[in-house]
């Protein structure tokens, strides 16, 4: 049985070791519930990545699982679901956080009241994002493609967009003066901060995606570039335009990172907060000098990089001119 410490340190660095060493900057009061949230939402995405088990199977294996931890069935009931999951994980990291879950939902049992509920609200809106997901691309063979860019805007803000008010919310409630901006507009800053980091997320694994059968971009921007989602991977050329055009999309929402964080008072939170926008600029400079290659080949910073940012951030106290520095550095 995982003790709290346990999950907190040694399974939350085995599955995210960026997101590990971001938010170990936090105070204890902020660290412990987005850690949690963390780890539920990976469960969460374990479960509907596990392929050997059927589109059916995982949607209500997902479904109990979000029933488990809105409070609405026993944790008996999860860990009985989620036992034929756990010896598929090819992953032991991943293996070991399913095996853990009981002891998250104790956990979650245990947070204070507002926290459990901010909790609960963004894991249902990811869960919900993770079965439209299984439900648009159910067949691996047939590439699918999104119908329009509401499509791909929604997808962004029910797996990440979501997750910059819930930290929002957290940090206005934990943390004395926590930013210069009001509330309304740190939500609304923090919602885009969260769907341009998932933006990344897609433009990084596009060429992954495509080969297991999904296409997040629009099939009528596809379409008017004369494409369909199956010839991309053969005629990335064609594809540069679209995107391109999400790539700006992606560069414009980090700006609105860079002005959330700037707004944060509190040095520590400062640095945990804008630590993804820095590695993010890093990854869509790189993702944008790669060009069509982008789509053949894993595109990612090197950790040796991430650790550098990390130092600078902790040596100067997250100082606002060495972030916009490491900022600008990234874009390079």
């Amino acid at each position: 049985m995982s003790t709290r410490p346990q999950l907190e340190t040694t399974i939350l660095r085995s599955v995210s070791r960026s997101f590990y060493l971001s938010i170990r900057f936090l105070p204890a009061r902020l660290r412990e519930p987005i850690a949690l949230a963390y780890l539920l939402a990976r469960a969460t995405d374990t479960v509907a990545d596990t392929a050997k088990i059927s589109r059916s199977v995982r949607i209500e294996t997902l479904k109990m699982l979000s029933d488990g931890i809105q409070g609405k069935a026993s944790r008996e009931i999860v860990v009985d679901l989620i036992a034929s999951f756990v010896p598929l994980q090819a992953n032991d990291s991943e293996r070991q956080l399913l095996e853990s879950l009981p002891d998250c939902l104790a956990w979650l049992e245990r947070m204070e009241q507002a926290d459990r509920t901010d909790i609960r609200v963004v894991l249902e809106k990811i869960t919900h994002g993770q079965m439209l997901d299984i439900q648009r691309f159910d067949n691996p063979q047939e590439i699918r493609a999104l119908s329009t860019a509401a499509d791909l805007d929604d997808y962004t803000y029910l797996v990440a967009g979501c997750v910059g008010e819930f930290w929002t919310r957290l940090c206005f409630r934990h943390v004395r003066n926590f930013a210069s901006l009001s509330e309304d507009e740190m939500l609304a800053l923090g919602k885009r901060y969260g769907m341009a980091l998932q933006l990344i997320n897609v433009l990084r694994d596009a060429g992954s995606d495509l080969r297991a059968g999904r296409c997040y971009f629009p099939e009528y921007e596809l379409s008017a570039a004369h494409l369909t989602a199956s010839q991309i991977l053969s005629e990335p050329e064609c594809f540069q335009s679209i995107y391109r055009t999400w790539l700006d999309k992606a560069k414009a929402g980090l700006e609105c990172g860079m002005r959330y964080s700037r707004a944060i008072e509190n040095r520590r939170v400062r640095a945990a907060t804008v630590l993804p926008a820095l590695i993010g600029a890093r990854t869509v400079a790189l993702l944008d000098a790669a060009g069509p290659t982008a789509l053949q080949r894993t595109v990612k910073v090197p950790r040796g990089d991430v650790r550098k940012m990390i130092l600078s951030l902790a040596i100067t106290l997250a100082s606002h001119r060495v972030i916009d520095a490491i900022f600008n550095r990234a874009k390079l």
